[in-house]
Protein backbone atom coordinates (compact mmCIF):
# COMPACT_ATOMS: atom_id res chain seq x y z
CA UNK A 1 0.00 0.00 0.00
CA UNK A 2 1.72 3.42 -0.98
CA UNK A 3 1.97 6.19 1.37
CA UNK A 4 1.92 9.97 -0.11
CA UNK A 5 3.82 11.86 2.63
CA UNK A 6 3.80 15.33 0.97
CA UNK A 7 2.75 16.52 -3.27
CA UNK A 8 5.82 16.87 -5.65
CA UNK A 9 5.19 20.57 -5.68
CA UNK A 10 7.04 20.37 -1.88
CA UNK A 11 10.35 19.39 -0.52
CA UNK A 12 10.08 16.06 1.17
CA UNK A 13 10.77 16.38 5.39
CA UNK A 14 9.35 13.70 6.04
CA UNK A 15 11.03 9.96 6.34
CA UNK A 16 13.01 12.02 3.41
CA UNK A 17 16.05 8.51 3.42
CA UNK A 18 13.05 6.43 2.39
CA UNK A 19 10.61 8.37 0.04
CA UNK A 20 10.83 8.63 -3.70
CA UNK A 21 9.47 10.88 -5.98
CA UNK A 22 6.62 9.47 -8.07
CA UNK A 23 3.80 10.53 -10.64
CA UNK A 24 -0.06 9.11 -10.49
CA UNK A 25 -1.38 9.15 -14.22
CA UNK A 26 -4.52 8.77 -12.81
CA UNK A 27 -4.36 12.01 -10.71
CA UNK A 28 -2.24 13.61 -12.58
CA UNK A 29 0.20 14.06 -9.53
CA UNK A 30 3.53 14.52 -7.97
CA UNK A 31 3.80 13.15 -4.71
CA UNK A 32 6.28 11.45 -2.38
CA UNK A 33 5.99 8.12 -1.10
CA UNK A 34 6.72 5.27 1.08
CA UNK A 35 5.33 1.75 0.88
CA UNK A 36 3.18 -0.41 3.81
CA UNK A 37 4.19 -4.40 3.44
CA UNK A 38 1.43 -6.44 5.20
CA UNK A 39 1.90 -9.91 5.98
CA UNK A 40 -1.20 -11.12 7.74
CA UNK A 41 -3.66 -14.42 9.29
CA UNK A 42 -6.82 -14.42 7.43
CA UNK A 43 -9.97 -14.28 9.53
CA UNK A 44 -13.30 -15.11 8.03
CA UNK A 45 -16.17 -12.00 7.73
CA UNK A 46 -13.44 -9.77 9.29
CA UNK A 47 -10.71 -8.37 8.47
CA UNK A 48 -6.66 -9.69 9.00
CA UNK A 49 -4.85 -10.13 11.45
CA UNK A 50 -1.19 -8.42 11.16
CA UNK A 51 1.72 -10.92 11.74
CA UNK A 52 4.31 -8.25 10.19
CA UNK A 53 4.29 -5.32 8.67
CA UNK A 54 7.25 -3.55 7.14
CA UNK A 55 7.41 0.31 5.60
CA UNK A 56 10.40 0.71 2.27
CA UNK A 57 11.29 3.07 -0.40
CA UNK A 58 8.56 3.11 -2.86
CA UNK A 59 10.65 2.12 -5.64
CA UNK A 60 11.39 -1.10 -3.25
CA UNK A 61 9.69 -4.19 -5.50
CA UNK A 62 7.88 -6.08 -3.50
CA UNK A 63 9.44 -9.33 -4.36
CA UNK A 64 12.25 -8.43 -2.68
CA UNK A 65 10.56 -7.35 0.22
CA UNK A 66 8.82 -10.69 0.85
CA UNK A 67 12.49 -12.50 0.34
CA UNK A 68 13.58 -10.62 2.73
CA UNK A 69 11.41 -10.44 5.23
CA UNK A 70 9.14 -13.89 5.27
CA UNK A 71 10.66 -16.16 2.69
CA UNK A 72 11.64 -18.27 5.49
CA UNK A 73 8.37 -18.06 7.16
CA UNK A 74 7.61 -22.31 7.32
CA UNK A 75 4.52 -24.62 6.86
CA UNK A 76 3.02 -21.35 5.91
CA UNK A 77 0.84 -20.86 2.58
CA UNK A 78 1.10 -17.01 1.11
CA UNK A 79 -1.41 -15.37 -1.58
CA UNK A 80 -0.01 -12.67 -3.80
CA UNK A 81 -0.76 -10.58 -6.45
CA UNK A 82 1.32 -11.14 -9.58
CA UNK A 83 4.46 -9.27 -8.95
CA UNK A 84 5.62 -12.36 -6.86
CA UNK A 85 5.37 -14.70 -9.27
CA UNK A 86 8.85 -16.45 -9.36
CA UNK A 87 8.85 -20.16 -10.12
CA UNK A 88 12.42 -20.34 -8.45
CA UNK A 89 11.25 -18.93 -5.29
CA UNK A 90 8.50 -21.31 -5.28
CA UNK A 91 9.77 -24.13 -5.34
CA UNK A 92 12.50 -23.56 -3.00
CA UNK A 93 9.91 -22.56 -0.01
CA UNK A 94 8.14 -25.76 -1.01
CA UNK A 95 10.87 -27.77 -0.56
CA UNK A 96 12.67 -25.76 2.14
CA UNK A 97 10.03 -24.60 4.32
CA UNK A 98 7.08 -26.76 3.19
CA UNK A 99 5.39 -23.24 2.50
CA UNK A 100 3.10 -22.91 -0.78
CA UNK A 101 2.83 -18.94 -3.05
CA UNK A 102 -0.42 -19.01 -4.68
CA UNK A 103 -0.42 -15.80 -6.92
CA UNK A 104 -2.65 -15.26 -10.00
CA UNK A 105 -1.74 -16.66 -13.66
CA UNK A 106 0.27 -14.05 -15.09
CA UNK A 107 -0.24 -14.41 -19.42
CA UNK A 108 3.19 -15.14 -21.85
CA UNK A 109 3.10 -12.76 -24.37
CA UNK A 110 4.84 -15.04 -26.48
CA UNK A 111 2.31 -17.49 -26.55
CA UNK A 112 -0.37 -18.02 -29.97
CA UNK A 113 -3.74 -17.13 -29.47
CA UNK A 114 -5.24 -20.42 -30.42
CA UNK A 115 -2.81 -21.55 -27.27
CA UNK A 116 -4.01 -18.76 -24.81
CA UNK A 117 -7.87 -19.66 -25.56
CA UNK A 118 -7.40 -22.84 -24.68
CA UNK A 119 -6.72 -22.86 -21.16
CA UNK A 120 -8.28 -19.57 -20.64
CA UNK A 121 -11.49 -20.65 -18.68
CA UNK A 122 -9.09 -23.14 -15.75
CA UNK A 123 -6.48 -19.98 -15.78
CA UNK A 124 -9.84 -17.23 -15.45
CA UNK A 125 -10.89 -19.36 -12.86
CA UNK A 126 -7.67 -19.65 -10.92
CA UNK A 127 -6.61 -15.97 -10.80
CA UNK A 128 -10.33 -15.50 -9.49
CA UNK A 129 -10.12 -17.55 -6.24
CA UNK A 130 -6.74 -16.54 -5.79
CA UNK A 131 -7.58 -12.84 -5.73
CA UNK A 132 -11.03 -13.72 -3.32
CA UNK A 133 -8.04 -15.27 -1.36
CA UNK A 134 -6.41 -11.44 -1.22
CA UNK A 135 -9.42 -9.57 -0.99
CA UNK A 136 -9.31 -9.41 2.90
CA UNK A 137 -5.83 -7.92 2.78
CA UNK A 138 -7.04 -4.95 0.82
CA UNK A 139 -9.80 -4.25 2.94
CA UNK A 140 -7.07 -3.58 5.70
CA UNK A 141 -5.49 -1.67 4.01
CA UNK A 142 -8.41 0.42 2.96
CA UNK A 143 -9.76 0.13 7.09
CA UNK A 144 -5.99 2.12 7.66
CA UNK A 145 -6.86 4.51 5.22
CA UNK A 146 -10.22 5.34 6.61
CA UNK A 147 -8.69 5.12 10.12
CA UNK A 148 -5.88 7.39 9.40
CA UNK A 149 -8.21 9.81 7.43
CA UNK A 150 -10.19 9.83 10.64
CA UNK A 151 -7.22 10.92 13.16
CA UNK A 152 -6.50 13.73 10.61
CA UNK A 153 -9.45 15.24 10.99
CA UNK A 154 -9.55 14.98 15.15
Amino acid sequence: MPIITCSGKRKAKVATEMTDKSFCSTKNLWYYRVKLHALAFRRPKTIPYPESIVITNASENDLNVFKHNWAEIINRTFYGDKIYIDEDLFSRIEQENNSKIYTPIKESKCKADSLKKIDKAFKDLYSTAVSKMRQPIESFFNWLIQKNRYSMCI
